[in-house]
């Protein structure tokens, strides 16, 4: 399976940047998601959806790259990552 592209684009970042603050996510959570991040997780080929559940926040991706973030009652799209 691929690994989690990085660094993410400039313009996914943003976005990224953008649901974090609408979501209210906190630096513990980031935290969370940053600790998953260094493992060097492997995700799903190309063009296949996911997501990987946190505390407080669904993080989505489709292939290499993250897509969105979720609140918790969100429903995402794809096979579910652990």
């Amino acid at each position: 399976m691929p690994k989690l592209e990085l660094p993410l684009p400039r313009r996914v970042l943003d976005q990224l940047c953008q649901r974090v603050a609408q979501r209210h996510i906190t630096a513990e959570q980031l935290a969370d998601l940053q600790q998953w991040i260094l493992t060097d997780p492997e995700v799903p080929g190309a063009g296949v959806d996911w997501h990987k559940r946190f505390a407080g926040f669904i993080l989505c991706g489709r292939g290499p790259r993250c897509t969105t973030i979720l609140e918790p009652g969100q429903l995402p799209h794809g096979t579910q990552i652990v």
